[in-house]
């Protein structure tokens, strides 16, 4: 029996090609941590917060195992870590102020998981991994039309792609739509302990409107 993997199932939203294309993004439920300042910092926020995904994450995926049972369930392979960002009083982001950054970094769930079993999770892992889950919440969020492209390398050459991406809307009548409840969107698909830093895998996805 194979292992649901939303990556493969779900091409259209975490595979697309390194060239601009056009999406409607559904509802989508998540595990989420708020928080700000530089994702770089060593034992910062931004690090502390995805050892908070993760161990929830694991924790529904395991589930199964134990004697919480949700109903629905299908094993699956936990989804890619992602990132909404943005900066008071900057349109779009400014990769050299990091220190400026806000973010939600988050891990999505699948459509089976409820928030009660989100809050079954949470008890779970700070209870018996002695973890802090308190910053983690039941994220729901409906992107709508967006752009998107593949990034290939480094974060900090992200705004060369940003810069296709734009150009692209341009030409066929979209503008960016980023505000405060639609902002710009990281899916980190390489793991960047092991692979190379010129071949990170980065979807970058922008909210859109037609052009007026």
């Amino acid at each position: 029996m194979s292992i649901f993997d939303f990556k493969k199932e779900y091409k259209e939203f975490y595979m697309p090609k390194n060239k601009p294309e056009i999406v409607t993004i559904p509802a989508m439920n998540y595990i989420a941590v708020r928080g700000q300042g530089n994702p770089n910092q060593q034992g910062g926020a931004y690090q502390k917060a995805i050892g908070v995904l993760y161990a929830v994450a694991y924790t529904l995926k395991m589930s199964e195992k134990g004697s919480h049972k949700i109903e629905g369930f299908f094993k699956y392979v936990v989804p890619p870590l992602e990132g909404f960002w943005w900066q008071k009083d900057i349109h779009g982001i400014d990769y050299n102020k990091k220190d400026s950054f806000n973010w939600i970094s988050v891990i999505r769930l699948p459509d089976f998981v409820t928030k009660k079993d989100f809050e079954w999770a949470v008890e779970e892992v700070s209870k018996k991994k002695k973890l802090d889950c308190s910053s983690a919440e039941f994220f729901t969020i409906n992107e709508g039309l967006c752009v998107q492209i593949m990034h290939i390398g480094p974060f900090d050459d992200e705004p060369a792609t940003v810069a296709v991406m734009d150009q692209y809307l341009k030409a066929n009548g979209y503008v960016n739509d980023i505000r405060a409840d639609r902002m710009h969107h990281e899916i980190y698909l390489s793991d960047t302990r092991k692979v190379e830093t010129s071949k990170w895998k980065t979807v970058i996805r922008h909210p859109v409107k037609r052009g007026e």
